[in-house]
């Protein structure tokens, strides 16, 4: 684990180097995970799974960075105030594929503790895309995608490269209490060369743009949001569906 991920930066800049933290057992965390969405992770290449019906993609982020609200609000358009901590849930919607077809868009929230770490590798490895969601009034919570952007790598090896890959600044709304700055933001997406995006969940602002810019990011295939808006350009989902 001594390895960096290249380009990421010195102590001075997330002011220390990253650390691993212990979590104990989180006593009102609920599990959610749709049984039929369990699949057996495959041995083919990234070009098989292209041609496979869903799209996968995978949200990290530390505890009460606002993962579930994220998607909550992207699927469903609601926010709620309320945290309670997830282990894993996996939410679906259709999407356009290749303009002319649907394919599913299958997002897994993933637990923000370090507990789990075999099904945060199970969720790299069958995932195509990946959003990593960081909280503006936190700097600890920038420094803990140190490890997951590691385990990526690791996972993904040499098609790490070709892996869509959004870093999220969560929180807009809280900006008297920003502790991470956009010129940081934008620097570390370039260094690992992610897409860049600050959302705020609780006012639906950047939401939709968000994951019109992650599948803007998969060069396999062309997908979008919407049947009537192949470059996912629109700020509309008036084509979408939920499975």
């Amino acid at each position: 684990m001594g390895e960096r991920w290249p380009g990421y930066p010195a102590p001075g800049i997330l002011g220390g180097s990253l650390v691993i933290r212990g979590s104990a057992s989180v006593p009102g965390f609920f599990l959610s995970i749709e049984t039929d969405a369990v699949t057996t992770a495959g041995s083919g290449s990234r070009v098989a799974e292209a041609s496979t019906s869903d799209y996968r993609v995978a949200v990290f982020g530390a505890g009460g960075v606002g993962k579930s609200s994220i998607v909550q609000r992207f699927v469903k358009g609601t926010f709620s105030d309320n945290y309670v901590p997830t282990i894993e849930d996996t939410y679906r919607q259709v999407i356009s594929c290749n303009q002319k077809n649907v394919c599913t868009l299958q997002i897994t929230d993933t637990t923000g503790s370090h507990q789990f770490p075999a099904m945060q590798r199970l969720s790299m490895s069958k995932g195509h895309a990946f959003v990593l969601i960081y909280s503006l009034t936190s700097m600890q919570s920038l420094e803990e995608l140190g490890p997951i952007i590691m385990m990526l790598k690791e996972v993904k090896g040499s098609a790490i490269g070709e892996v869509p890959i959004m870093l999220v600044g969560n929180k807009k709304d809280e900006d008297s209490k920003r502790e991470v700055s956009t010129a940081v933001g934008t620097k570390l997406s370039s260094q690992w060369g992610t897409g860049f995006i600050e959302t705020s969940a609780k006012n639906n602002d950047n939401i939709t743009e968000l994951f019109q810019q992650l599948l803007s990011r998969e060069k396999k295939r062309q997908l979008a949001l919407t049947m009537d808006d192949p470059d996912g350009k629109s700020g509309k989902k008036k084509g979408c569906a939920l499975m």
